[in-house]
């Protein structure tokens, strides 16, 4: 039987909260907010709070910010821990006024997968003016992957085009049986 995988984004509804970018100790935005996404581990020093932006219902999955972090419930960090635990790094994180817990959820590999002829991508071009992106990524619409290159791993970025947090279909059981808040899943 082959594995299917899924983009797991968050599923923003009208009437339901807004994060902002984490913020430091010193209530400092972190200096790199697209970090939590970039596919590999990271280091943070004392904790992060992550301020409310927009009031409205809580999720248990949500993105923050510009960089779009995702910040979830603890009940979904457990599915994550138990099903694909070499696979993620947890950041705990205040959430303003919030007395459940909330965690940064950092899918830390990065895997070259991408299916080009079955997806949708746009590279960017000399006549874009940024040399340095020539070649890379523009876009990547109608996302697939080649399952062959993935392995075992069962939660992971997809390199060239980290936005992307794919999961494994025995995640996105999981989390449906849990009834997870915010999540949409989009076969890859």
């Amino acid at each position: 039987m082959t594995l299917r995988y899924f983009e797991l984004s968050e599923d923003v509804q009208a009437g339901t909260w807004y994060l902002g970018d984490p913020v430091d100790e010193q209530g400092q935005e972190v200096d790199d907010p697209w970090q939590f996404r970039a596919g590999r581990p990271v280091s943070v020093t004392g904790r992060l709070t992550v301020p409310i932006d927009q009031q409205g219902r809580a999720l248990d999955f949500s993105t923050a910010g510009v960089g779009l972090a995702p910040v979830v419930h603890v009940k979904v960090a457990s599915v994550f821990a138990e099903l694909a635990p070499e696979d993620v790094q947890f950041i705990p994180v205040r959430i303003q006024g919030m007395p459940d817990q909330y965690v940064i959820l950092v899918a830390t590999k990065c895997i070259l997968c991408i299916d080009e002829q079955a997806s949708a991508v746009q590279f960017w071009t000399a006549e874009d003016g940024l040399p340095e992106k020539v070649g890379k990524y523009y876009a990547v619409d109608d996302l697939h992957i080649d399952v062959k290159k993935v392995g075992t791993t069962k939660v992971f970025r997809t390199e060239g085009w980290k936005i992307a947090l794919i999961v494994s279909e025995d995640i996105k059981l999981a989390l449906e049986r849990i009834r997870a808040t915010g999540v949409r899943f989009t076969p890859v």
